[in-house]
């Protein structure tokens, strides 16, 4: 997987081969084909490695939250999204190339399947369906982290991706707070 990263953040999908993959991972070509099944699956193992690995990092954010007692739902999203901006900058190069597109058929339906199951957890974390407005809300903050995180992982030095998140963060938490009523 460290050999697929590498040559897919360098070469993007489409160039990519799979001679540089075996040179790379020093693997035989019939291992690739045995443990991925080709270059289309290993590409897709990798996606959903990483992606697992974001959610895992925003879950436990989560959580160490809930453990100090917090039970504001927008206070839990945020350290989530915090969680999982950081992710997109520690992983900038998969972030990118992710994000970019191009990739095997029915990568664009993985991640379709992968950003649903990202919409109906934020939707338990806020508890949407107490809010006036909760299933657009949710929507909102979902799209607004996704954009967020390409945006941080394009920046080209760690305290502007800080600051930029910080400000995405900022937003986020002023557009779920309820307006007055006039």
């Amino acid at each position: 997987m460290h050999a697929a990263r590498e040559v897919f953040t360098e070469a993007g999908y489409a160039e990519a081969s799979i001679a540089d993959l075996v040179t790379r991972s020093q693997a035989s070509v019939g291992s690739l084909y045995h443990h991925f099944g080709g270059k289309g699956e290993l590409y897709l193992a990798l996606f959903e490695s990483f992606h697992r690995e974001q959610m895992d990092l925003a879950t436990a954010a989560v959580a160490a939250e809930r453990g100090g007692g917090e039970q504001d739902p927008m206070t839990l999203f945020l350290a989530g999204a915090k969680a999982y901006l950081q992710s997109c900058w520690d992983g900038r190069d998969l972030t990118r190339r992710f994000l970019e597109g191009g990739g095997p058929d029915g990568f664009e339906e993985v991640v379709r399947r992968r950003t649903c199951d990202w919409v109906r957890q934020n939707t338990s974390l806020l508890r949407a369906e107490e809010r006036h407005n909760g299933e657009a809300l949710v929507h909102t903050l979902t799209t607004v982290a996704g954009t967020a995180g390409r945006e941080v992982a394009k920046c080209l030095t760690a305290s502007r991706a800080r600051q930029l998140s910080e400000d995405f963060l900022e937003l986020m938490a002023r557009t779920a707070t309820p307006r007055e009523s006039t």
